[in-house]
């Protein structure tokens, strides 16, 4: 194949690589061993030859110095793993190298895959997000002016004087989006796999939805099926009976998921819970209790998915940590007491307009801009050269 590949000659290059993004991988023994497991050296190789923009055969070949008669079945069961994205566009095939988080870490486990020791995967994943939470892969992902994911509220909790946007309405971003798919719950597949299922019970499967561009290629790939939105708003109906929050990306413009997320099972809510209270942009709203109502009966405090509510001394009504609170409105159906509302955050907080203005700012929060930069310009003038003013959309 004209290259030579060792597999820790393949994994540091590939690191490298993928520390490109704006959301990183910090380098470990633990990381060199998931990506180890989850990309052949072939894989390794090819991976951290990737341009940072989307790329055609023809390019990855020039890249990788790889026939693309040989390249191209690799390029293919690297989608298939859910390692890189296949965007066809206009009769030509765009891939581009999917990121760990929020990337390929959750894809190994959105599919049923019996080629991977999930076990095995699921505890050094585990250890590798939260070992030590303030520093590494949760500093990462967590620590930034700029969250990639938002709480979205209940729509039937908003106050009767409180207006939302169609981005802050999971039902509306659901029948705007024009395609979606459902799909397994990467967190409660992998909590499965170390011998921890759901304390709310709910599902693994069915649950977690795709939506747009990155929808099409995850049923295209067998990592969803394919929905109406109709049977996505049901799934909305389900989540909601087990008191799940809503979280999708934390942008305005075609966000590209949304997840049914539990406390327990969780990654994004864990990361709150692990003292990142900002790592997760809120909604427009927050809890407001009833003290007078309130019986302390403590429903709501088991309800909450990130610990946002806690009873001081005996008989004392629920006392609202505000900081944590996300302002989902999952613990308010509980309450017998009618002690529960939500109201205005009174918080002027607006989402980026889409993912790559929310990813040029945490580029630039993190002084990695440059090479997107070049990159761009790069590949602006092959497009111009071609005659091509435009690429596919990059979910």
């Amino acid at each position: 194949m004209g290259h030579h590949v060792g597999s820790k000659n393949s994994i540091v290059p590939l690191i490298d690589r993928l520390n490109k993004y704006p959301v990183g991988l910090p380098d470990s023994e633990k990381l060199r061993e998931i990506l180890s497991l989850l990309f052949a050296e072939n894989e390794a190789f090819i991976a951290s030859r990737f341009p940072l923009e989307e790329a055609t055969l023809a390019e990855l070949t020039q890249a990788t110095a790889i026939p693309g008669v040989d390249l191209l079945p690799q390029l293919e069961r690297m989608c298939d793993k859910g390692l890189v994205m296949d965007l066809p566009y206009e009769g030509e095939t765009y891939f581009l190298l999917l990121p760990g988080l929020i990337g390929f870490f959750e894809l190994t486990f959105m599919k049923n895959r019996t080629d991977l020791p999930k076990e095995k995967i699921s505890r050094l994943m585990q250890e590798y997000l939260y070992e030590n939470p303030r520093e590494g892969m949760a500093k990462e992902f967590f620590d930034s002016n700029t969250p990639l994911t938002r709480a979205l509220v209940y729509e039937d909790q908003i106050p009767v004087s409180s207006t939302v946007t169609s981005y802050e309405n999971a039902r509306e971003i659901i029948k705007n989006a024009g395609y979606g798919a459902v799909g397994i719950c990467y967190c409660r597949h992998k909590k499965h796999h170390l011998g921890e299922d759901c304390a709310k019970g709910a599902p693994m499967e069915d649950i977690c939805i795709s939506l747009g561009t990155g929808a099409k290629f995850l049923a295209r790939r067998g990592f969803a099926k394919e929905q109406t939105a109709e049977q996505l708003l049901e799934v909305l109906d389900r989540a909601r009976k087990l008191n799940l929050t809503h979280i999708t990306d934390n942008i305005r413009q075609k966000p590209s998921f949304i997840c049914n997320c539990c406390s327990c099972c969780c990654e994004l809510l864990a990361g709150v819970q692990e003292g990142y209270t900002d790592g997760i942009a809120k909604a427009p709203f927050i809890l407001q209790i009833d003290e007078e109502l309130c019986n302390s009966c403590g429903l709501c405090i088991k309800a909450c998915n990130v610990a946002a509510l806690e009873i001081g001394e005996v008989k004392q009504p629920v006392q609202l940590r505000e900081q944590v609170c996300l302002g989902c409105g999952a613990c308010i159906s509980v309450c017998h007491q009618g002690a529960l509302s939500m109201v205005d955050r009174n918080e002027n907080y607006t989402p980026p307009l889409n993912r790559r203005v929310m990813m040029k700012k945490r580029l630039l929060e993190r002084g990695r801009a440059t090479p997107f930069v070049v990159s761009g310009m790069k590949k602006k003038i092959k497009k111009l050269v071609k005659g091509k003013t435009k690429g596919p959309k990059i979910p």
